[in-house]
């Protein structure tokens, strides 16, 4: 039996699985012990970490700061490695209603709008990982999450954390009301107010040097110019890369809005998801750029500009005591230059939620918590640092090793276009300066499937954790 066939028969087996037992997750296992188990924040992570430990049979609270739930307009990447949890949490028709499977990522030059380097999405992805790529609005997706998990726990908004006891665990809110858990878990995203007590101390993230506006442009616009219609009608993701900056655009909501990420040298700009941009500014940043971009410029009537902070990865996620874990961008943030953030985060959901299912005795939280970050910790680093990359290969000047990247993108492009017409691949893509055409590197970021990774160390591990003196 193939991998492949192996990966569709382990997604086939959950799903299935998962409607024999009413829409269950994890086989209809829930845990023996119920906790009581406080999220903080109601972003991405925080609503399906709190999903995931409901279906695994805990009380679970949402503590969010915001004075209501929703999220801001911006696209989102929602890849195999995250769509198959949706789809196994009821979710596939949905996210295929509202969103976009493109058909290819197109690298072009800034000043030319040439193709360098083209991968082949479409079918072929799920083909390969075993589940659809999607682009998706972020507000739709957030939607889909809360209506999912909402039924099944408590959200409380207007509650800012602003100091927590970690030994009992308590966490004292602005107002004043203490709220007492079981467990802890900090969900706050990159400016987290619990991750200083994992670290010890104060920790601010640092500046990466880059800013990001954003807008969406209805795409009944584009289809009334010929040079912008293409980008609708043949729904790819596209970036243009040029010196310090770089675009991403692509279609979302079935193609009725057409998303773009500019990224451009940050000049100043505020640690904010809602700071409103400026657009002459922003349309003098990438001044010079080819046709194409003036025109779609020309379109965007407001912008939202957002400063891209970054952390080191930390060297454990879990406090001391045992109470409180970090999850998703508090623990490791990713730089959006992979499309990997939501999806890790998401995935770190699943493994808690899987592994907490089997909660029996108070004497086991603590080793499963450290089964968490086993599972999680080399994935979401190696993510961070693969981001990171990307920034590097994006941005360069024109010279020496921008002409390097392009022929080495162009190599596999061509490579991809022979397959495409039925060749055969002839050329290595390990290390391509196209991540997404390192066909090693796609299987092991779009492969992955959390709740099979919980399993697999259940089965090897387990045995440690079955008595109520059991340790790791």
């Amino acid at each position: 039996m193939s991998t492949m066939d192996v990966r569709l028969q382990t997604a086939e087996t959950f799903t299935s699985q998962q409607i024999k037992n009413g829409g269950k997750l994890y086989k209809g296992r829930r845990a023996s012990l119920s906790l009581e188990v406080v999220v903080v924040g109601c972003g991405l992570g925080g609503i399906t970490v709190a999903y995931c430990l409901a279906q695994a049979g805990h009380k679970v609270t949402i503590l969010e700061a915001a004075s209501a739930i929703g999220e801001i307009g911006a696209g989102i990447q929602v890849s195999p490695n995250l769509t198959r949890l949706l789809i196994r949490w009821g979710l596939g028709k949905r996210v295929e209603e509202v969103g976009v499977k493109p058909e290819g990522l197109n690298l072009r030059r800034w000043c030319t709008g040439e193709t360098v380097g083209w991968t082949r999405w479409g079918d072929t992805i799920e083909e390969e990982y075993g589940a659809p790529y999607y682009h998706i609005h972020r507000a739709d997706f957030h939607r889909m999450l809360y209506e999912l998990a909402e039924p099944q726990c408590t959200i409380r908004t207007n509650c800012r954390v602003v100091s927590m006891d970690t030994s009992k665990p308590t966490l004292t809110l602005e107002s004043g009301e203490v709220v007492h858990a079981d467990l802890v878990i900090g969900a706050d995203g990159v400016k987290s107010t619990l991750r200083q007590y994992v670290v010890g101390g104060p920790d601010r993230a640092r500046s990466t040097g880059d800013a990001a506006y954003r807008a969406i442009v209805p795409t009944e616009k584009l289809l009334q110019d010929p040079d912008l219609r293409p980008l609708v009608e043949k729904p790819e993701m596209v970036g243009w890369m040029g010196p310090n900056r770089h675009i991403m655009a692509y279609n979302i909501r079935a193609t009725r809005e057409y998303n773009l990420v500019m990224i451009h040298p940050d000049d100043g700009s505020e640690e904010s998801w809602t700071a409103k941009g400026n657009t002459d500014k922003m349309r003098a940043e990438f001044a010079g750029w080819e046709p194409r971009i003036q025109k779609l410029m020309a379109m965007i009537p407001s912008t939202l500009s957002w400063k891209l902070m970054d952390r080191d990865p930390l060297e454990t996620w879990i406090h001391k005591d045992g109470k409180l874990v970090l999850l998703g961008d508090s623990c490791h943030p990713m730089l959006p230059y992979r499309a990997q953030g939501s999806a890790i985060a998401v995935e770190d959901a699943a493994v808690l939620g899987n592994l907490f299912s089997r909660l029996a005795y108070r004497s086991q939280i603590l080793p499963l918590l450290h089964a968490y970050q086993s599972i999680r910790y080399d994935r979401a680093t190696a993510t961070q640092l693969s981001s990171r990359l990307n920034q590097h290969i994006f941005h360069l000047p024109d010279g020496p090793q921008q002409e390097k990247r392009d022929q080495e993108m162009r190599a596999a492009t061509e490579d991809a276009l022979r397959v495409a017409r039925g060749g055969k691949s002839t050329l290595s893509s390990a290390g391509n300066a196209n991540q997404w055409a390192d066909k090693e590197k796609s299987s092991i970021q779009f492969s992955y499937d959390a709740d099979e990774e919980a399993e697999k160390w259940w089965r090897n591990h387990g045995h440690t954790l079955r008595g109520p003196r059991a340790l790791l």
